[in-house]
């Protein structure tokens, strides 16, 4: 109870250092709290703008704070511009922890001393964040590894700071009428979430096992492989990786990369894992990026860090093609349309009054040339003006907003003339195509031919089944709970029997028809 006193008076010691109650009252708008403050802190002096001041405290708060700041950047659909800007430069860097710390976690979680499990371990760490740390080691084998330890006593402090940071969202909705808008408590909530799946290090090794295998075939993208023998939900090991950071650009020039193929294969890298997977790295700033100077794998993307993913099922990629194609086409009905009817916006929304919002947000940023349109800002864009119309936008799009913002300034900084429309139309038509006409039924009937085999051999038994109740209503001499008469029970057995060879020659068909299609399958996959 001590402790949570001492933290709460450091964090309020902090928000008068930085005068985040200045920013707080003045969004009140309640001028005579605003002077009482004024008076009561007659000794402090405040220059900076607010979204620095509020940054600096973050920073002087610590690691979850700092963690906090970076999940609020990513909610520009609620928070002003000037305070997401700004909290995007937060910096995720803490010195590291202690070695023995390391050891000891190590030696818990799978086991055994690092001495005993490795062949060699780096006892100096080589990376550190406010999560976790990277050691380097090799395996019994020879194998070259990285070895990531969550910090001890994380889930405890996290803990805290949660329940610190909700107790301050509960009273901030009880005294600020406009903070229903903002929802304080579902930000802390969803801050909650992500922080505690970055807590479980398997949760991590599972995502990059599953990019890893959606990219097995790939030239562009190379994922590190987990060794699932040292691995726990506080240690992994993984294959360790060798490449130039993506932002140390005169060194990847002077090595001979590409930067223009680099930069188009960063965004064909993105599309393909949100239209072809609907699972995509949602944490790909510069310092998760790697670029391989090797010989073998020369102009590779490397990516590391796979705490945060995101992911996407068909509604979603469905909504984000159709909105990505209108724009572009200027077709700003069906841009209010696909918001209507992916049920985001409110079913009594005149489209006529949504399009009039979109065009007066949009048309402005074709006075730009095309190679300088953000899809981030659209996103951005869409999302402002969506919340006019009482549109509850969605979790996984403010991660895909982000992340696209990180990659189109990645791409943009290797190549400032990367047309980013022309390297991702083709992926967005591709999935369109995929989705309607033949080839689009054709593939889902692909998808559920094994789930229907197992279905089909059943059918005769269970249509028996129900001739037989049918034939024993009418042995009964009753018909919908009629007498019926001799005459009228022939004609009802002929008739059933036409239904009967009807539906036997239309199940027919589609056994055929489901049969090739399973066998296609079979070839195309080698089985």
């Amino acid at each position: 109870m001590i402790l949570k006193f001492l933290r709460l008076l450091k964090i309020l010691t902090v928000a008068t250092k930085y005068g985040l109650d200045e920013i707080a009252v003045t969004s009140l708008h309640a001028p005579r709290t605003a002077r009482f403050m004024s008076t009561l802190f007659f000794w402090r002096r405040i220059t900076s703008p607010r979204a620095i001041r509020l940054r600096q405290a973050l920073e002087e708060l610590g690691p979850i704070f700092i963690k906090f700041g970076q999940v609020l950047s990513t909610r520009r659909d609620l928070m002003p511009q000037d305070i997401a800007d700004e909290l995007s430069l937060l910096q995720d860097r803490v010195p590291p922890f202690d070695s023995d710390l390391a050891i000891a976690q190590i030696t818990e979680a799978l086991g055994a001393h690092p001495d005993q499990l490795f062949g060699s371990f780096d006892r100096v760490p080589v990376a550190s964040a406010s999560i976790a740390q990277v050691h380097f080691a090799t395996l019994k084998n020879g194998t070259e590894v990285a070895v990531k330890v969550l910090r001890p006593g994380m889930r405890k402090t996290i803990d805290e700071d949660l329940a610190l940071m909700d107790m301050a969202a509960r009273l901030i909705e009880k005294v600020w009428a406009e903070s229903r808008r903002l929802k304080p408590r579902e930000v802390v909530a969803e801050f909650d979430k992500y922080l505690h799946d970055e807590l479980d290090l398997m949760r991590e090794a599972a995502n990059a096992s599953q990019l890893r295998r959606n990219f097995a075939e790939s030239n562009l993208l190379m994922v590190p492989e987990m060794y699932w023998d040292y691995c726990s939900s506080s240690v992994i090991v993984m294959e360790r990786m060798r490449g130039v950071p993506v932002s140390q650009i005169d060194r990847l020039a002077a090595e001979g990369v590409d930067l223009k193929k680099l930069s188009s294969d960063g965004v064909e890298i993105f599309f393909t894992q949100v239209f072809r997977d609907g699972f995509f790295h949602a944490d790909m700033h510069p310092g998760n990026i790697l670029v391989s100077i090797e010989k073998e794998t020369f102009g590779r993307y490397i990516a590391l860090d796979f705490g945060i993913v995101g992911t996407l099922n068909d509604f979603d990629k469905d909504y984000l093609s159709q909105n990505f194609l209108a724009f572009f086409r200027r077709d700003y009905k069906r841009v209010a349309e696909a918001h209507i009817e992916s049920g985001w916006a409110p079913r009594d929304t005149r489209v006529d009054e949504l399009e009039s919002a979109v065009r007066a947000c949009c048309e402005p940023i074709f006075d730009r040339p095309l190679k300088d349109i953000s899809f981030g800002q659209i996103l951005l864009r869409l999302f402002q003006t969506s919340r006019r119309f009482n549109v509850e936008v969605q979790p996984q799009l403010v991660l895909l907003q982000k992340t696209l913002l990180n990659i189109e300034g990645l791409g943009r900084q290797l190549d400032p003339e990367l047309d980013l429309w022309k390297t991702a139309r083709p992926h967005l038509e591709r999935w369109m195509s995929e989705q309607v006409g033949w080839q689009g039924m054709v593939e889902r009937l692909r998808a559920e031919a094994p789930r229907y085999a197992h279905i089909f051999p059943q059918l005769p038994r269970l249509l028996h089944q129900t001739l037989e109740r049918q034939a024993h209503s009418s042995v009964t001499g009753t018909h919908h709970g009629q007498p019926v008469s001799q005459t009228d029970l022939l004609a009802l057995v002929l008739l059933e029997q036409r239904r009967t060879n009807r539906l036997l020659a239309f199940l027919a068909a589609v056994v055929v028809l489901a049969g090739s299609i399973a066998a296609g399958y079979s070839l195309m996959h080698g089985g």
